[in-house]
């Protein structure tokens, strides 16, 4: 089974739903070691015409974008800048360079598939909650997302293109630091075992008793 199977509902040493009756099962106060989250902003936006660098690619033949999908969900900051903002306590301008590794599929002349690693940057210029100068640092991060709609490719050497590419991009900025935090706890959690995959084609088979039922079927229904 896992946390959220039916069979484990209800137990309060596994991940779940909160009531009343469960805060009553708080066992302890735990410190634990997190990226404790201080301020967070999301941007979605769509953009055109954006330049993407294709190295590694042939230029005796033709491309065709197909597609162009972010591999990780972690984006690279670079040229990070943060002005306070005088009149807004502990809020500063947060300005960056978000690096973001894709993949480019495109397809040649013989209808072949090929998948061109690049990067795709986008500059991001935003207010966020800042804290205070501390002794363990705070850190910017950045999760990211992006999806090509439409590109066209077009040779530049021997080995190199340009994508102009129209793309859907979410940028989620952070202000991260690691803390020890305290928390109420229930307690270790309780792992249960794995459910094997199995086809149910014989379930209703195996339901069945292994052995007939004895007569009266353990009831008393004897005459008088």
């Amino acid at each position: 089974m896992s946390f959220y199977t039916y069979r484990n509902r209800g137990n309060e040493r596994c991940p779940g739903q909160a009531d009343y009756e469960s805060l009553h099962c708080i066992t302890e106060k735990v410190c634990i070691q997190v990226n404790k989250v201080f301020d967070s902003c999301l941007q979605q936006e769509s953009l055109t015409g954006e330049t993407i660098v294709l190295d590694g690619i042939s230029d005796a033949t033709t491309y065709t974008f197909i597609g162009l999908r972010n591999t990780t969900a972690t984006g690279t900051l670079s040229n990070l800048t943060i002005t306070r903002i005088p009149d807004r306590c502990n809020f500063s301008r947060v300005q960056a360079d978000v690096s973001i590794p894709v993949q480019v599929v495109l397809s040649d002349a013989t209808n072949t598939e090929i998948t061109v690693p690049a990067t795709f940057t986008v500059h991001k210029d935003v207010v966020l909650y800042v804290p205070d100068a501390s002794i363990i640092p705070y850190e910017i991060e950045a999760v990211v997302g992006v999806m090509g709609i439409s590109g066209n490719v077009i040779i530049t050497g021997p080995t190199t293109a340009i994508l102009n590419a129209d793309v859907c991009v979410s940028i989620i900025l952070k202000v991260v630091a690691v803390v020890e935090l305290l928390v109420p706890a229930y307690g270790y959690c309780e792992i249960p075992p794995c459910d094997n995959f199995s086809d149910s084609t014989c379930d209703a088979f195996f339901s069945l008793p292994l052995f007939p039922e004895t007569f009266g079927g353990g009831c008393c229904c004897c005459d008088d």
